[in-house]
């Protein structure tokens, strides 16, 4: 096997099943309709800015006819030759899947096997690009097997779409019903153990650190970061934590950690390395007068040599900036907080190639304020979508929801978003799989003012001509520490949304406020196919609020830490979950993988132990703050032959970034396989991406004239503004602490719940949920607690007598 794959995968299938019944009408092309003389039940097809020609060809693979499309000039688009849009597609049964196959040959490698397919709602909508085809001067049969068709889908249409300069000639269709049955699911059937819930365990030894943040590396272990763990003692001492955790072994290992890396971003580089992008360079004073400040610094973290690597400088300071991958393994960040507490606008550019940070001019600016670990997930023509996610305070202005374009500086708003001021520490994900190019937002909160978290949903799809959010399905009700059920909007804060290798997300965790008060203990099944949610699963026993994070691990086990440091409080044990599908039988084996250096737009070939209905790659977590917008599943369309199956990688880095991915495989019953690693790009090889026409209804101005351009700077002058572009002034409270208060590490709610409305009501709260009383007051007493101004808030004279 190791030997045919360095050679060159063999076709497999090379010819179609006898037994099986061709679903395709004409499917040899041979019979022609009268008045356009083009083969009966098939039609000229395509978009874009090309010179093109079809022909009708006696050049044919069987009979006397085939089909040839010819090229001469291509700004965009494709050519392609399908079966009509009409009863000629071919009819299809959702939950099944089908074999496709035709016969080609092409004097160019830019040739797609595409797919569209009629929804009974929405009409006919292009759904995915199943394979990309090699060139080939002999006629090749190219087969591959369908995603398993959704509800709402009654019939398909599918061929080779020519997307570059040159000929591609067709002939032979075929599509055979390939369905592999499921067994029975027992939760129809009123069960509701472990198969149904999924089991959650709680590890017994503590972690060492306080993880703010959690990477899963491509050697199976997880990174906690921790820095200062939001501790001014441990700040000022200079004690700065990392430990690497073995999940396997449940072993830690101390990282020497060089600088505060408390609320830094972090993504994976295409080698497996961690970019550790800025951080804290200070704390908030007690009196509000100065916020908190980022760090320029950044580092790589090497798992091989486990410990960080200082790499050069940014351009400006950064705390709570995302970090996105680009397509051709680079790092842009934007956002966060700057060296002076104000709101950075500058853009920043890491050069994979380079191992830097780019300078002014090369790295690309808009000079935008896009806030605290703004959501920025790459779409596949390589534009930036910021969903609205974001950490603390109000949205942006505007819709709350934009596309960025960072080559061409421009920023388009994205409407439909509801309460997009409400969705602090929501959580939104690239829903799988990442060719649907559909996003989900989940839940969310606003940390200045504190109203109940709501348990919105919505959702929406890039591939629109003019997309926008629409609503999907409330998150589930949980229930509180009290076993008080949720009622009416209450909802989420600090969500943690997983993709899981079954193509469902599972989320969990959170809270009803964004502060302690209220731990949520609810999680459930959002599957993209239905958009439904599969309530009432097993809940993690330990709270999961403020700097909660969770992740899949390579076995398919989904592991939860952290929790609320800002009172001094964090519960550092771990909790790991199994999903139902690991209590649903025998688990399929991937046996062997021909190779783990991948190259985009070619197949690989597996061997599995027993029949599977899908395989993916899925990229490990970085997550901080319900933060990962690198987070995605990638499909790979299969052609099988009995235990064999050659993967279809796609051809377009920005579906799948190059890096270190999980494979998996699914069995019909939605067990999937342990995982196994591979590295896509590895060579540092970016094909040419096929790109379709998305979003293009979208009003795209340049920056300087949009919504979410910078608001009123402040007078504050450091390096990090650039040519007169100043920082963004946030206003007091903006990470919705009164830092006033006890330790300046303390985080009193800026405003209090409607409820609490007497000095002894707050003080109350304030002790029941973990603050202390008697606190000392360091700077403005803004909420009225320290009454007889000894400076104690909540002392004993404060709270006696009318207890007002």
């Amino acid at each position: 096997m190791l030997f045919a794959a360095a050679l060159g995968l063999g076709p497999l299938g090379a010819q179609p099943a006898n037994a099986a019944t061709n679903l395709v009408r004409n499917p040899g092309l041979e019979i022609l309709d009268g008045p356009s003389q083009f083969p009966q039940c098939f039609e000229k097809s395509g978009w874009g800015d090309n010179d093109f020609s079809f022909a009708v060809t006696g050049d044919a693979h069987s009979g006397s006819r085939a089909v040839r499309i010819e090229l001469t000039r291509r700004a965009d688009g494709d050519r392609k030759t399908m079966m009509l849009e009409n009863a000629c597609a071919p009819q299809v049964t959702p939950a099944h899947q089908y074999d496709l196959s035709f016969w080609y040959k092409s004097t160019t490698p830019d040739v797609a096997f595409t797919l569209f397919r009629h929804d009974t709602v929405q009409g006919w909508v292009y759904w995915t690009d199943l394979k990309t085809l090699a060139q080939s001067a002999a006629w090749t049969r190219t087969e591959v097997r369908t995603p398993v068709i959704p509800p709402g889908t009654d019939r398909i249409t599918w061929g080779g779409a020519l997307y570059g300069v040159g000929t591609l000639t067709t002939d032979d269709y075929a599509m055979t019903d390939a369905t592999v049955p499921a067994g029975p699911d027992p939760c129809a059937t009123g069960g509701t153990g472990p198969e149904c819930r999924g089991e959650w365990t709680v590890q017994t030894a503590e972690m060492p650190v306080r993880a703010m943040h959690s990477v899963l590396l491509h050697n199976g272990k997880v990174l906690l970061i921790a820095g200062s763990g939001n501790d001014l003692d441990m700040f000022e001492a200079g004690t700065f934590k990392t430990s690497l955790y073995d999940p396997v072994t449940g072993g830690y290992t101390a990282v020497p950690t060089p600088e505060d890396f408390f609320c830094a971003g972090h993504v994976q580089l295409p080698d497996g390395r961690v970019l550790v992008v800025g951080g804290n360079k200070d704390y908030a004073a007690p009196d509000g007068s100065v916020g908190y400040k980022g760090l320029r610094s950044s580092y790589v973290y090497d798992p091989g040599q486990n410990k960080y690597i200082k790499v050069n400088d940014m351009l400006a300071g950064h705390w709570y900036p995302s970090a996105t991958a680009m397509g051709n393994g680079d790092v842009i960040s934007l956002g966060g907080l700057a060296e002076d507490s104000s709101g950075t606008v500058v853009n920043e550019h890491f050069s994979y190639a380079q191992n830097k940070w780019l300078p002014l001019g090369e790295a690309k600016q808009a000079w935008s304020f896009w806030g605290l670990y703004p959501s920025m997930i790459l779409l596949q023509d390589g534009r930036l979508f910021y969903t609205g996610s974001h950490v603390f305070g109000n949205g942006l202005p505007g819709t709350g929801a934009s596309v960025y374009d960072y080559e061409a500086g421009t920023i388009a708003d994205v409407p439909g978003l509801r309460k997009k001021d409400e969705r602090d520490q929501s959580m939104s994900v690239l829903l799988p799989p990442a060719q649907d190019q559909k996003v989900a937002t989940i839940g969310g909160g606003n940390h200045t003012v504190a109203p109940d978290a709501h348990g919105l949903v919505d959702l929406i799809d890039m591939k629109a001509d003019s997309p926008r959010y629409v609503p999907g399905p409330d998150l589930p009700k949980g229930r509180y520490r009290d076993g008080t059920p949720q009622t009416g909007a209450e909802g989420k804060v600090y969500v943690s949304a997983v993709i899981l290798p079954d193509g469902k997300v599972l989320e969990t965790g959170g809270a009803l406020h964004t502060y302690r008060e209220d731990p949520v203990f609810e999680a459930s099944l959002y599957d993209p196919a239905t958009n439904t949610f599969q309530a009432g699963l097993a809940t993690d026993p330990v709270p999961r609020t403020y700097h909660s994070s969770s992740l899949l691990l390579p076995d398919g086990r989904v592991l939860s830490v952290g929790d609320n440091p800002g009172d001094g409080s964090f519960d550092q044990r771990v909790s790991l979950y199994k999903p139902p599908y690991l209590f649903k039988g025998d688990r399929p084996q991937i046996t062997s993988v021909a190779g783990t250096n991948w190259t985009y737009g070619t197949d690989q070939r597996i061997t599995v132990d027993k029949p599977v209905v899908k395989a993916s790659l899925i990229r490990p977590a970085a997550i901080t703050h319900s933060s990962d917008p690198n987070q995605r599943y990638v499909d790979l369309p299969m052609t099988v032959d009995g235990n064999t199956v050659d993967l279809s990688l796609t051809s377009n880095p920005n579906l799948a970034p190059p890096g270190w991915y999980m494979l998996s495989v699914v069995d019909a019953n939605g067990v999937p396989s342990v995982s196994k690693w591979v590295r896509i790009g590895a060579a540092g090889q970016v094909a040419a991406a096929r790109v379709q026409d998305f979003a293009e209804g979208l009003r795209a101005a340049p920056a300087s004239e949009t919504d979410t351009a910078v608001p009123e700077s402040t007078d504050h002058s450091d390096h990090q503004n650039h040519q007169g572009h100043e920082g963004v002034e946030m206003p007091a409270g903006f990470d919705g602490c009164d830092h006033s208060y006890g330790t300046i590490s303390q985080c009193v709610p800026w405003t209090f719940p409607k409820k609490l409305n007497t000095v002894a009501e707050r003080c109350d709260w304030l002790a029941e949920n973990g603050y202390g009383t008697a606190l000392k007051v360091s700077g403005r007493d803004r909420h009225g607690l320290d009454r007889v101004k000894d400076g104690i808030a909540c002392g004993k004279g404060d709270v006696t007598k009318k207890r007002s």
